[in-house]
């Protein structure tokens, strides 16, 4: 999602010529009950009604008016809700099978816009004032820039030998979406269990898309479990917040990891989203970090007539570090913090969850940054 609303944002808003080189062809199937969701904050809802992309996305899109976040045993919990920001909303959730789609159209018909998919890059050569792609179909593609939006596993960044540092959780993620007994009003939650950090956010037709985080010995036990197994123990977890939970669809799993580019820039190369960083999920901030990666590259390339040259890339470079920073470190912290069972830590965390409501100018900071305006 992020390449593509990069390609759709430089063509609208930057008026420049682009190539979207996608690897795999949409499935002519819609996953129904089990289609994966995706949660955008605030700022990023903004960004992408900015660039005319909201207005197709938001008819199948859920609303968060409310985020609610406790501790499994303790007392403490808090959160906020959008009236009391002053806010129409904190956030949306949309299925990542309907955004495809409405992607993939906004792609094909968009006059600057040449797409190749299935395609994929073998080569690339780097030139002075220009860089060219080879594509395993045989294509060869020139231009100013090139922008790798290809995931945590960029072969961008392979083939021009860009490393990434890893910082291993330890924890893998189960997700799946849970059907419930009565209405979910539009709130999201975090939970934080001795599992790990549970969160369900709101989806249509009254589901909730849970992530499920837990270390690798309990992820071998839950998937052992047959589904009214499931249920139950999740719902001991989480608690009857949201009344009973009746159904389940089909579970996934994968590592949890922090993956950080050593460089966000390259000679006629940048990297955004999870090709430049892939957080933990504890506080949804993964694709909305990617979306501020898209912006302030649109920003800065709509300034320049070669949109590849180093001042450029630069200062796309500068004017990411401190946000991707406190980001990656934040989400990281979190996870220490939320997944250490240690007395005093205990202790000290449900402090903080009783007094975020008391203290402002803690809660600017965190409010902000979860609303994507930072």
């Amino acid at each position: 999602m992020s390449g593509a609303t990069l390609a759709l944002a430089l063509s609208r808003i930057a008026n420049k010529k682009v190539a979207v080189v996608e690897a795999f062809a949409e499935s002519a199937q819609h996953p129904g009950f089990d289609s994966r969701a995706i949660a955008l904050s605030l700022g990023s809802v903004q960004l992408l009604r900015d660039y005319g992309l909201w207005d197709d996305l938001s008819g199948n899109a859920t609303s968060i008016n409310s985020i609610e976040v406790s501790d499994k045993g303790h007392f403490a919990q808090t959160g906020f809700n959008a009236q009391q920001l002053g806010k129409e909303l904190l956030g949306s959730v949309v299925e990542l099978a309907d955004a495809g789609v409405m992607f993939r159209e906004q792609l094909q018909k968009d006059p600057n816009i040449d797409f190749f998919c299935p395609d994929s890059i073998s080569g690339i050569v780097q030139h002075q004032d220009y860089i060219e792609a080879e594509l395993e179909s045989g294509i060869r593609l020139s231009g100013l820039l090139m922008v790798a939006a290809d995931g945590a596993n960029s072969k961008v960044a392979e083939l021009i030998h860009n490393p990434k540092s890893l910082d291993d959780f330890k924890q893998h993620a189960v997700i799946a979406n849970i059907e419930l007994d009565k209405p979910h009003d539009n709130r999201a939650y975090e939970r934080f269990t001795a599992h790990g950090p549970v969160a369900l956010l709101p989806m249509t037709h009254n589901r909730m898309s849970l992530v499920w985080c837990m270390s690798e010995a309990t992820l071998e036990k839950t998937l052992q479990w047959n589904k009214e197994q499931f249920l139950a123990e999740l719902q001991q977890q989480f608690g009857w917040r949201l009344g009973r939970f009746n159904k389940v669809g089909e579970l996934a799993s994968y590592p949890l990891q922090l993956h950080k580019r050593d460089r966000l820039i390259h000679h006629r190369i940048a990297f955004v989203g999870n090709a430049a960083q892939t957080l933990h999920p504890i506080a949804g901030q993964g694709f909305n970090l990617g979306v501020r990666d898209v912006a302030t590259l649109v920003e800065v390339v709509a300034k320049h007539t070669d949109c590849g040259e180093y001042t450029c890339l630069a200062s796309y470079r500068d004017n990411r570090t401190a946000d991707r920073e406190a980001t990656c470190a934040m989400t990281s912290g979190l996870v220490r913090i939320f997944s250490n069972d240690w007395l005093p830590m205990v202790a000290a965390r449900n402090l903080g969850l009783a007094i975020f409501d008391m203290v402002p100018f803690i809660q600017g900071p965190v409010k902000n940054r979860s609303l994507g305006q930072v």
